[in-house]
């Protein structure tokens, strides 16, 4: 893989050399490769083929989760969420124990694993909000919460320069990884200022279906605000929110 250099930036092939865009720039690279249908039918090639579905499923799960939380998700993500995301469940469907290699599955391996999964590096929420806070999940109920007790803004919630407001967040999903379908809902606090006053206390709440059989995926983030005259702007486009998984929850 080369990087392109000069004013002239091309996209598209010629020859054998095929050129595009990507985060890391303009690059070029050059054809290659096994012939596809050789890697669909040779014997040779299973093992590749095994690899290629498990990775596959991979991809489609986190799909699935990105999608199931977007609202929340669109506000808090950095440029390399789908590559991280895809490549932590490619590592918890190699965990199922269950299914044969090729057929191993998301929802068959140990998913705990994607617990404290940050979805903004850029704005981690481990290193932005220091107030304590409780997650809790009643499967049969189908109902999950967080609670924090009152807390000073500017002490417990490291913000960005130009902050003015901050609001809280916290999602629930239900994610059925076989038919890629998902039940979600959220709640949040609403815009509150970011200054030295003591917040009340916290109570959000979502509910999923009650005694799911599927795995429940919470999350919580944090957004940050600047007013001016009176209007609620996004700081800086949101490249600083956070948002994480606290909580994985399967049958």
């Amino acid at each position: 893989m080369a990087k392109q250099t000069g004013i002239i930036k091309l996209k598209g092939t010629i020859g054998d050399i095929s050129f595009y865009k990507s985060t890391d720039g303009h690059l070029a690279r050059a054809k290659g490769g096994v012939d596809g249908k050789r890697i669909a039918s040779d014997p040779a090639f299973q093992r590749t083929r095994e690899n290629g579905s498990e990775f596959g499923r991979a991809g489609k799960g986190g799909k699935l989760l990105r999608n199931a939380i977007r609202v929340l998700l669109q506000n808090a993500k950095d440029k390399r969420v789908t590559s991280r995301l895809t490549r932590d469940l490619l590592a918890i469907i190699k965990t199922d124990a269950e299914s044969g290699r090729g057929l191993r599955n998301v929802q068959g391996g140990d998913l705990s694993l994607l617990n404290t999964f940050e979805f903004n590096l850029n704005g981690k929420l481990a290193t932005t909000l220091f107030a304590d806070y409780q997650a809790t999940l009643d499967r049969a109920t189908g109902d999950l919460g967080v609670t924090m007790d009152p807390f000073s803004p500017t002490q417990r919630i490291a913000a960005p320069s130009g902050a003015t407001h901050f609001k809280v967040s916290m999602g629930a999903a239900e994610l059925d990884f076989a038919n890629e379908a998902f039940v979600f809902d959220s709640d949040d606090t609403g815009i509150a200022p970011y200054n030295g006053e003591d917040t009340a206390a916290i109570a959000l709440t979502a509910s999923v279906t009650a005694n799911s059989v599927f795995p429940i995926i919470q999350v919580l983030g944090i957004e940050f605000y600047q007013e001016v005259n009176g209007e609620m702007y996004t700081l800086r486009n949101g490249s600083f929110n956070a948002l994480a998984i606290v909580n994985v929850d399967t049958v």
